[in-house]
Formats: structure tokens, C-alpha cells, sequence
């Protein structure tokens, strides 16, 4: 049985109330998905800090300080760009205690070795420096074969999100605030 982005989002609510944390996003393929999603339940505001949208290379460097250098080489479907994208929204958002980037390639048009692949890192707030931990998506292990350019890319889409609060579930329950 597959788990809807709802219940996952009502999953990472209870967690953040059991804990007390506040969490931010930095979101680049999911365009501001995740936290709409999680905004649909009522009372989140009490958890959900914010999203940074940070589509454009530009946007990720300007906003999140994101280096340019990096976002040209690895690129911006990197663990690197990942992590710098967590620690910037975490440090633009002084009350949250957890941030979460995510950053990926859903076609069409991607190069062939980063199709359907993003990379998300959570980022902790403790004593000093946030610890981050960053996971590679591939976001089309769980999916069929689809010849739908568009239907592909929403399905990757949905499941980049999926994906990214099931990460925030697991690193929120082992790390309470």
C-alpha cells in the first residue's frame, strides 16, 4: 500500500509537535510543494517556518548564498548545493531548528546522468554549526515506465516530496529539539 503525500505530511506534523521543532525548506524541483503540502493541515503554522523557492541557479546564490562556483561545478543537482542550500535558509531563519533543501533534475531536458535525480540534505540546528546529513533521490526506482514527458515529470515531482518528508520524519524522531 502507498503511503499519500497527506499522510506522510500529518506524519512529519506529529513528529515536529512530539519534538518541538520548527522546520524550513529550501525547495528547487519541488517549486514550494513540500511546504504546500504541509500547509494544508490545520494549526502547521506552529511547526512550518517557511519555504524558500529557490528555483534559478541565481535565486539559490542570491537568497541562500549558494556558491556560484558550485552551482556551475558539481552543478546544482549536488550534494554540495544541497547542504549550502539548508544551511542558508536555516541561518535566514533564526527560530527554526530544522531546515530541509531539496534540488533535482526532472526532465525533460536534463542530462542524461542526473534525469530524475535530486539530492536533499536536513539540516540540524544544535550547539554552534547545524549538523546536516544529505541523501541522493532517484526518483524513478518506484515509478513505471512512463513515455509522458509531462506525467513523468509530476510523478517525480510528488515523489521528490514524498521522498524529502519521509527524510524530515526519520531525521526529526531521532534528534528531538
Amino acid at each position: 500500500m502507498t503511503v499519500t503525500n497527506d499522510e506522510i505530511a500529518a506524519r512529519l506534523q506529529q513528529q515536529l509537535q512530539l519534538t518541538g521543532h520548527q522546520i524550513v525548506f529550501a525547495e528547487s524541483c519541488t517549486a514550494g510543494l513540500i511546504a504546500a503540502t504541509l500547509g494544508r493541515i490545520p494549526g502547521i503554522s506552529q511547526w512550518l517556518a517557511g519555504s524558500a523557492v529557490v528555483y534559478q541557479l541565481a535565486t539559490k546564490s542570491a537568497w541562500l548564498d549558494v556558491d556560484a562556483d558550485l552551482l556551475q561545478n558539481p552543478g546544482p543537482v549536488s550534494e554540495i548545493v544541497s547542504q549550502q542550500m539548508a544551511s542558508g535558509v536555516l541561518q535566514l531563519t533564526p527560530h527554526a531548528t530544522i531546515a530541509a533543501s531539496v534540488t533535482g533534475h526532472l526532465g525533460p531536458d536534463a542530462p542524461p546522468e542526473q534525469d530524475g535525480t535530486a539530492w536533499s540534505t536536513v539540516a540540524i540546528r544544535t550547539n554552534g554549526e547545524p549538523t546536516l546529513v544529505s541523501k541522493c533521490l532517484l526518483l524513478d526506482e518506484l515509478l513505471p515506465s512512463l513515455n509522458d514527458e509531462v506525467e513523468l515529470r509530476q510523478r517525480r515531482q510528488a515523489m521528490a516530496v514524498r521522498l524529502v518528508m519521509q527524510f524530515c520524519v526519520d531525521a526529526v524522531k531521532s534528534n528531538p529539539a
